[in-house]
């Protein structure tokens, strides 16, 4: 590893991979172009040759167009886009979608939060699943064979919970999707059935655990050497003058104005002015290091907030107010202790993180997929206080 990093190679930007909803919205929208081609007489070359009714084109159609009349245009992620999500909001711009089109869609408007109800997880993948296997069937993709495969599989799966009244509903479709028969002649309305009559059932499946694997190698050691690596240098001065800031805060947690901090208190200017003078008699720097470190942070109290975090206690207490007298489920307050396990690590917190992860691991369009929009805007609001309090008045 030391040989091949000193060699300098070539770096790549990292990515975050999109959100099952994302991926859900993009494959409907190539499933709708395919769709489109097929009717104008535009069939790819050993695509399916057998006639795709109507429906399927308008059923995907308006499951899209009813994801993007649910996003709130005052959602301040939604009104960046605000003029191409009210266009897509109504009816008729879904009737004949070009090219243009559907890149617009794609680019724009896919990932945007949406205000549908939330589903779970399992549903939601079995419905990609089954949109990749009838884009495969249209454009003749070696891919249906391996996805054909998975069905059949799930299907069988689902066999399994016969004594289960709704799945015993569809057990003959279930055992159906298992015969070769079945598949000989399938066509994407058939697919579009048994997503349809399956996707539900998914979630009734037992979730398979892996065996730990267990390795005892003994590990050989050679020689020492000595390699320079280029990429790597040692810290600036900003990150060392971070670390000893930090290292001397968490010394000095029981002064006055650094609990203040710590405890979600709104600090005064004397308070601001009492910080200060500490940490320029701490001898932690140069007094423009502590200048360019409360201007990147956006004040003082910011940065040294950033550095000791904020008291679980009172981060719980800052969502007291929004918590009490309601009833919320289970993920809802996984949501919520995501986000006081951030408060605590970090002090403060953007709102616009609520949609990155790990939040969208838990609800993949952000807070809108658990709440509502008004409780999102108090969220957004206590954010804001926390941050707030941090500033001097």
């Amino acid at each position: 590893n030391l040989e091949f990093f000193g060699a300098d190679p070539p770096a790549t930007e990292g990515s975050l991979s999109e959100s099952l909803g994302t991926r859900l919205f993009k494959t409907r929208l190539d499933l709708l172009g395919t769709l489109g081609k097929l009717r104008v007489g535009e069939a790819p070359p050993g695509g399916y040759r057998g006639q795709v009714e109507p429906a399927l084109e308008t059923d995907v159609s308006a499951i899209l167009q009813a994801e993007v009349a649910a996003m709130n245009v005052d959602n301040f992620v939604v009104r960046a886009r605000r003029k191409m999500v009210e266009k897509y909001q109504q009816k008729s711009a879904w009737g004949a979608l070009d090219t243009n089109s559907l890149s617009e869609l794609s680019q724009q408007v896919a990932g945007l939060p949406s205000e549908q109800e939330s589903e779970a997880q399992e549903p939601k993948r079995f419905d990609l699943l089954l949109l990749k296997l009838q884009l495969a069937l249209l454009n003749g993709d070696p891919s249906l064979v391996r996805l054909t495969e998975q069905v059949k599989g799930i299907a069988a799966l689902l066999e399994e919970k016969s004594s289960i009244p709704l799945v015993q509903a569809q057990l003959p479709l279930i055992q159906d999707l298992q015969s070769d028969e079945w598949w000989e002649d399938v066509t994407p309305a058939m697919l579009e059935n048994a997503r349809r009559n399956l996707r539900l059932l998914v979630k009734l499946i037992d979730k398979k655990q892996r065996k730990p694997l267990y390795t005892n190698f003994e590990d050989q050691l050679g020689a020492d050497a000595t390699v320079d690596l280029p990429m790597f240098g040692t810290p600036d001065s900003s990150e060392r003058f971070r670390a000893k800031a930090r290292a001397f805060l968490k010394q000095h947690e029981d002064h006055v104005t650094v609990n203040k901090l710590r405890m979600n208190k709104a600090l005064t200017q004397s308070d601001l002015d009492e910080l200060e003078r500490m940490l320029r008699a701490s001898g932690l720097g140069e007094a423009e290091e502590l200048e360019k470190a409360a201007e990147e942070n956006h004040g003082l109290g910011l940065f040294v907030r950033s550095l000791v975090g904020l008291d679980r206690a009172a981060a719980k207490e800052a969502f007291s107010g929004f918590l009490t007298g309601k009833s919320f489920r289970g993920n809802q307050i996984e949501f919520i202790n995501l986000i006081v396990n951030h408060l605590t690590e970090q002090g403060v917190m953007g709102a616009d993180l609520l949609y990155e992860s790990p939040f969208i691991d838990l609800a993949p369009s952000g807070p809108d997929d658990l709440f509502s929009p008004a409780q999102v805007r108090e969220i957004v609001a206590v954010l804001d206080q926390v941050r707030a309090a941090a500033v001097a008045r």
